[in-house]
């Protein structure tokens, strides 16, 4: 599973004293428990990547946010959480693999119109989770079913 994984990396980092890889996971594995304990479930891997996937978009958003601020220290320490949390997310999808998802899902629910696109994201969603932007997939998908 990918939180033992999470885990076992965590005290890696700890037996070899990286404390900034260590305080980056620590951070991912409080988020994860945080989760936890406010749903009252255990989280399996689907939704431990929801989790990674969360916290590098809001590290992307602080990394835009200090940078206006012209606080480079800190958008380099954001960046490096991202490094780090990008270690746990499966390979990225290509641009074609994308749209070929957004085909097949459209394909699949029989998706015709804009109404549809609840459906057609419900279905890219789970098999989109942490390789790609979930908000660039949903303005593709609005674009095909627009037209």
């Amino acid at each position: 599973m990918l939180k033992q994984r999470i885990q076992e990396d965590m005290k890696a980092a700890l037996k070899a004293g990286d404390k900034r890889r260590l305080g980056a996971i620590r951070l991912l594995m409080a988020a994860v428990k945080q989760r936890e304990v406010d749903e009252r479930i255990e989280l399996d891997d689907t939704q431990v990547l929801a989790v990674i996937d969360k916290m590098v978009k809001q590290r992307r958003d602080s990394i835009d946010q200090y940078e206006k601020a012209g606080r480079q220290d800190l958008a380099e320490q954001e960046a490096f959480e991202i490094e780090q949390l990008k270690d746990y997310l499966p390979a990225a999808l290509n641009s074609q693999e994308i749209l070929a998802l957004i085909d097949e899902a459209i394909s699949n629910t029989g998706a015709q119109t804009i109404r549809d696109m609840g459906k057609v994201m419900g279905y890219v969603k789970p098999k989109a989770q942490g390789r790609a932007d979930i908000g660039s997939i949903s303005a593709l998908v609005k674009a095909r079913l627009g037209t």
